[in-house]
């Protein structure tokens, strides 16, 4: 430890006197989210020549839920972060990450293709990089997204759709060869600033009419700048986008990228993904499971007690009367039965539907219920979305419940899409319906979401020819009781009653009710 330290300090000062960089803190708590499925082991010899090695010089663009750089406390965070920790915690070695956010996207890669930097994270892998670099495995994929300004009348059903638009994107991402070729030059308009703010204000004053964007960043970005007034309106999933680290060619970084490779494909990130990109909803589920844990704890702790003392007076009382004793060992045996029967049935009852990984019936009903009993107090308003996949019968008849499993699926993760999972709670709520309970200022945009969930669903073109348009669709009913409005109403009957609606109006639609107000259809 102590020549680890020594390490650190010689290599702050060479930073201090030769190099004149700004080094940020890094919040490395998040590796407690990252675990192995199985050893890593690592050749003593490697292990102390990578030990030997300078720190890594770090340099990472704000690239959430990966990346994130939190200004006020001038500190990293993210998926990628968290592994680069966990990793650099097992090998025991340092490393610092660069502040410079006076630095563009495309000034830090030349870093690392210089050797003035070590590790640029996260990067998307090419083959014109990996001939200057070298990449780790990937860790984390996605795909590019086109966005647009919401209710801009943009329509993009392929990419071959770019060109009769003017269309912005970060200078060097990997499909700039792609737009270059396909897109006229003076249609095309290339963003090399600090940061991707200004790609985003050009789409919002109308300079640009798309932008090209990592889709998961985007979403994140979304809320953290209050990005609202902008949607994705198409998928590239032809296009995947995997991340990776990327190191410089120095001689001495192909024995950190094999010892990096060696441990990102032993490594489980799933906590750090769902910490980064929903972590309220993590603590929720944490809360959730310990306390079961316990309850199912003092239930098994109580049996047991009154077990062993319903066995202690029976062997007392009957111990010389073998028939008495024979019944009662056959009534200790049943008890047993019954309260292993509990057991199983109490360890069943979770809050997370199986297929969709979506909350239960369960779990919406008791946040229902509490929606309630806020409106009651202090009479904060609430809406309740009921949402039906159309003519989902015919899915499962013409392709197989299979396939019908998978729609189920993919309709759930376009409507987590949708919200902002941190202030909204979509369940399924059995079959092909799924229900969203809002509340507060978010009911007033209610209709809204409604409408952006049947358009996502809509967008994913999953395949129905029992219907018209031959694709998946959704309709939503909507029910809100107002702000100060009394919540002695049946949201769910009422909005079942739009969802009716919605279905006899011809399906693929919005119809919604305000208690106090009045009904409506998007």
């Amino acid at each position: 430890m102590l020549t680890l330290l020594c390490r650190i300090v010689c290599a702050a000062l060479a930073v201090a006197l030769f190099a004149p960089v700004v080094l940020a803190a890094t919040d490395c708590s998040g590796r407690e989210h990252i675990r192995l499925t199985r050893p890593v082991h690592i050749d003593p010899d490697v292990r102390q020549t990578l030990q030997a090695a300078a720190p890594l010089h770090v340099v990472a663009v704000d690239a959430p839920p990966m990346v994130r750089y939190d200004t006020q406390r001038r500190a990293y965070e993210g998926i990628a972060v968290d592994i680069l920790c966990f990793i650099a915690a097992e090998l025991d070695i340092p490393f610092v990450i660069e502040a410079g956010r006076d630095e563009t996207v495309y000034d830090k890669l030349q870093q690392v293709q210089k050797g003035e930097a070590d590790v640029f994270i996260p990067l998307s892998y090419s083959e014109e990089r990996a001939q200057q670099g070298l990449f780790t495995d990937s860790f984390y994929s996605t795909y590019y997204a086109i966005i647009a300004r919401h209710n801009s009348g943009v329509v993009v059903r392929s990419i071959n759709d770019l060109p009769n638009y003017r269309v912005g994107y970060v200078q060097g991402v990997v499909l700039e060869p792609v737009l270059k070729a396909l897109m006229p030059a003076e249609r095309l308009i290339a963003f090399n600033d600090t940061t991707s703010d200004s790609l985003f204000d050009a789409l919002l004053d109308g300079t640009i009419d798309l932008v090209m964007f990592s889709k998961d960043v985007f979403h994140e970005k979304r809320f953290h700048n209050e990005y609202f007034d902008l949607e994705a309106v198409y998928t590239l999933y032809e296009y995947p986008r995997t991340y990776r680290f990327y190191f410089s060619s120095a001689p001495e970084h192909t024995a950190f990228v094999e010892v990096f490779n060696q441990y990102l494909a032993a490594l489980d990130i799933a906590a750090s993904v769902n910490a980064h990109r929903d972590g309220e909803r993590t603590l929720l589920e944490r809360y959730i499971a310990q306390r079961d844990q316990r309850t199912l704890l003092m239930f098994t702790s109580i049996a047991g007690v009154l077990l062993i003392l319903l066995m202690t007076f029976a062997l007392l009382r009957h111990r010389r009367l073998t028939r008495l004793l024979n019944a009662q060992n056959r009534q200790i045996e049943e008890q047993r039965r019954t309260l292993h029967e509990t057991n199983r049935k109490l360890e069943a009852l979770t809050r997370t539907d199986a297929l969709t990984q979506l909350p239960n019936r369960r779990y919406f009903d008791a946040r229902l219920n509490k929606a309630y009993a806020r409106n009651r107090h202090d009479g904060t308003p609430v809406s309740v979305l009921v949402i039906d996949i159309d003519r989902f019968k015919s899915v499962n008849d013409q392709y197989g419940h299979p396939t019908g499993d998978a729609y189920l699926k993919q309709v759930a993760r376009a409507l987590e899409r949708s919200v902002d999972r941190d202030t909204a709670d979509i369940a399924r709520y059995g079959g092909e319906e799924f229900v969203c309970l809002l509340q507060g200022d978010l009911t007033r945009s209610a209709v809204g979401i409604a409408d952006r969930m049947r358009r996502e669903v809509e967008q994913m073109r999953l395949a129905n020819a029992g219907a018209t348009p031959p694709w998946v669709t959704i309709s939503v009913g909507v029910a809100t009781i107002a702000p100060g409005a009394c919540g002695d109403h049946d949201l769910m009957k009422l909005a079942d009653e739009q969802l009716y609606s919605a279905k006899q109006e011809g399906r693929n639609r919005v119809c919604s009710i305000e208690v106090g107000g009045g009904r409506g259809a998007a």
